[in-house]
């Protein structure tokens, strides 16, 4: 056999993309291993090293093997995965890493599944989805915490049926990958498809993998947990703006108009007693909660734009305010001047002399607060019609 694949294939129903970051440690295996399928198997493969500025023998190893070398300028494996994809020959993509913990000898199976009619076939590596991880292939702390968490985030806010998010070695429709219209750049790449494969209702299918050991010596790996685990949350969260800005903005508007009436009232709780400077506090929860369900909305219509809504539409709540918003600032600011005329006029009485600030407080707190929101609101209007524009 000879240590060469022939990336000029005509036509190929499979093509296999493999970021490259100085891999020299591994990619010979790989391409090995991707050499001995392509002599065993009933349907043709071409590969493509996309390769992200290595400056070891990377390159020159992949050319060995007669693969298909691309070169990525933008870093990011994120990117380096986009610049192999787009120059995918073959209507079916299989993705993974050249570090030689995803055995390549297992590409049959992905494809034998990908040919039923999925949309997506997603490798699980966690035992949850039949999978396995040879001792020492993955960190405790991934294993146990910040894969199964994301996982199950995955599943519970997007709907997704995969049991390992993380996994990086998958195959998919390229025409389907298309259609995603993917923007990451970085290691949130892979996360980003899946809950997008989510968002648009993709026929997403799994197949059990065993997870090697990485075999790289010279190089440390490309993953850092803290970095890359606190990006995914973010990424996560901006997919579900509900859980971001909704839930906790109006958390804080129904926990500081409670406030707000107890100190309004006066109320008195045994030796505790409550009063203005209670309504001064509300008020901050008041002005948080309703500037992050401002940003929610907003958060929609940029989801929209970029493409990250997938199928959901605008709910009830986006269309009402965004129809509504002018007539809420004119109210809000109309109610907030009133009460701090009516504060006025009392001082006008007292002939501009010293005030019960006990008793006017409870109207100009409110009627800072009313006016705040409506300056809010007009710039949230300002600004949805920008996005618009």
């Amino acid at each position: 056999m000879t240590n060469s694949i022939e990336h000029k294939v005509s036509n190929p129903n499979l093509s296999v993309v493999i970021p490259c970051l100085n891999e020299e440690d591994t990619l010979a295996s790989c391409l090995n291993k991707l050499q001995a399928v392509a002599n065993n198997v009933n349907f043709s493969i071409e590969v493509i090293v996309a390769d992200n500025g290595s400056n070891d023998d990377s390159v020159k190893i992949a050319k060995s093997f007669n693969a298909r070398v691309i070169h990525v300028t933008r870093k990011g494996y994120g990117s380096a995965l986009i610049g192999g994809i787009e120059n995918a020959n073959a209507p079916f993509v299989l993705m993974a890493d050249a570090d030689d913990s995803y055995d390549f000898l297992e590409t049959p199976k992905f494809y034998n599944k990908i040919s039923e009619g999925f949309d997506l076939v997603q490798g699980c590596r966690l035992p949850g989805g039949g999978g396995e991880i040879e001792k020492g292939a993955m960190p405790w702390s991934h294993r146990y915490i910040g894969n199964p968490m994301f996982t199950m985030l995955v599943r519970r806010w997007f709907g997704s049926p995969v049991h390992d998010v993380y996994c990086g070695m998958r195959v998919f429709k390229k025409s389907f990958y298309e259609s995603l219209k993917l923007k990451c750049t970085g290691m949130e790449f892979a996360t980003e498809m899946i809950i997008k494969a989510a968002q648009y209702g993709a026929k997403t299918g799994e197949v059990p993998i065993t997870l090697h050991k990485d075999g790289r010596i010279q190089h440390p790996p490309h993953l850092r947990t803290i970095r890359d685990g606190w990006k995914t949350l973010c990424f996560f969260m901006l997919f579900a703006p509900a859980r971001l800005f909704l839930i906790p903005g109006a958390f804080l508007i129904v926990l500081g108009l409670s406030v707000a009436y107890l100190g309004f009232s006066e109320a008195n709780f045994n030796t505790i007693s409550l009063g203005a400077h209670t309504l001064l506090g509300s008020s901050l929860f008041v002005i948080t909660g309703y500037q992050a369900v401002l940003m929610y909305l907003l958060s929609l219509e940029i989801s929209a734009k970029r493409g990250i809504k997938g199928r959901l539409k605008h709910n009830r709540l986006e269309k009402s305010f965004t129809t509504n918003s002018l007539k809420i600032s004119l109210c809000f600011i109309a109610a907030g001047i009133f009460l701090w005329i009516k504060v006025f006029l009392l001082w006008h009485s007292g002939d501009f002399g010293t005030l019960d600030y006990k008793e006017t407080m409870k109207f100009v707190i409110p009627g800072a607060t009313l006016i705040t929101l409506s300056l809010a609101t007009m710039i949230f209007n300002f600004f949805a019609a920008w996005i618009k524009i």
